[in-house]
């Protein structure tokens, strides 16, 4: 259903999952956004102590085979260090569901910066960028499992200073590992200015995932960010936001920029800290609701295997994507609202 001979020319490279690494091609659909245990502790209290591991596994399993019986081949789990990312757990589900998962590097600096450990004020970028490279050189805390992004949050509006700092940590990954930078990204004012601390950095924006940017309602915004290589993620796909995504998605297939674009749930999780976890979404509306409803707004099965195996692909291939040094650098001022117009 989802299988894409066409993707081969499209995008090469590997990605490390928390099983080993494995060509782009071999992901096939895939949720680029999705959490399947979150702790919201807090940097200083959170810890594997404080919850079963077992009792998580035995919750979490089932809503995994079910994604994996709709076709869905591959998920990335996009919960940071300091907010409950468990690599070892991740490896246990992924054998037990036969899907290929992913895990991440970097810190989580969205939440009022409650997830943001005391080490990330005192230290420099460049030295937070070396803890995380050294994740993925050496595997994380020890179990030899490698990151396959990286993955970092931000405050809506400008850039506080350990927001700035965590971009900047987040680019100098980048060209250390290729690794991809996902970030949390609260609204169009944010994006444009990491778009700009990136390419300072000289860093492509082709390496940026604006993650949650269905919550910048200017499709405009959105737009201009595709035009200069950003990758727009769509995510939050749920029965109260389906029609906010197929226009998202709609406006930005008519502008011919589908191929900038990823949809995800940012759904789950098992919630530490809640009796059996509290309540866990599914991650299968995406399959059930969603792509139907894309087809019926005018996709064909080429559009729909661009936004879930195709684009994927090419968004998180491992390969820096340094700054071309030519003229014509993407701009950093704000375009000029433009409402939904086509």
């Amino acid at each position: 259903m989802f299988a894409s001979p066409a993707l081969a020319a499209a995008a090469r490279g590997t990605l490390h999952t928390v099983r080993g690494s494995i060509d782009v091609g071999r992901m096939g659909a895939t949720l680029v956004h999705e959490h399947v245990l979150v702790d919201f502790a807090g940097a200083e209290r959170v810890s594997r102590s404080r919850y079963d591991a077992g009792e998580a596994f035995r919750v979490i399993l089932p809503h995994l085979q079910d994604l994996h019986k709709r076709g869905c081949r591959t998920l990335l789990e996009c919960t940071p260090a300091y907010l409950g990312r468990d690599p070892l757990l991740l490896r246990r589900l992924s054998e037990a569901s036969g899907l290929h998962i992913v895990t991440n590097t970097g810190y989580y600096g969205a939440a009022s910066d409650s997830a943001v450990p005391k080490h990330a004020y005192a230290e420099s970028a460049r030295q937070l960028a070396a803890r995380w490279t050294a994740e993925f050189r050496a595997g994380i805390e020890g179990t030899g499992i490698r990151p396959g992004f990286v993955k970092i949050g931000v405050e809506p509006g400008r850039l506080s200073d350990i927001d700035r700092k965590l971009v900047e940590a987040a680019a100098l990954c980048h060209l250390d590992t290729g690794l991809t930078l996902a970030v949390h990204t609260g609204d169009g004012a944010a994006a444009l200015e990491i778009v700009s601390v990136l390419t300072r950095l000289g860093v492509s924006p082709e390496a940026y995932v604006w993650v949650h940017s269905q919550n910048e309602r200017d499709l405009a915004t959105r737009s201009w960010a595709a035009q200069q290589g950003t990758w727009i993620e769509l995510d939050g796909v749920a029965p109260g936001s389906l029609d906010a995504h197929l226009e998202g998605i709609v406006d930005l297939f008519r502008r011919d920029q589908l191929d900038r674009v990823l949809v995800s749930h940012d759904a789950g999780w098992y919630h530490v800290g809640e009796p059996g976890g509290g309540g866990y979404r599914p991650h299968t509306f995406l399959f059930d609701t969603l792509v139907p409803a894309l087809r019926a707004r005018g996709l064909d099965e080429a559009d729909v295997r661009r936004l879930l195996v195709d684009n994927p692909a090419r968004a998180f291939a491992t390969r820096p994507r340094p700054l071309p040094q030519i003229a014509g650098r993407p701009t950093t001022t704000r375009p000029t609202s433009g409402g939904s117009d086509r």
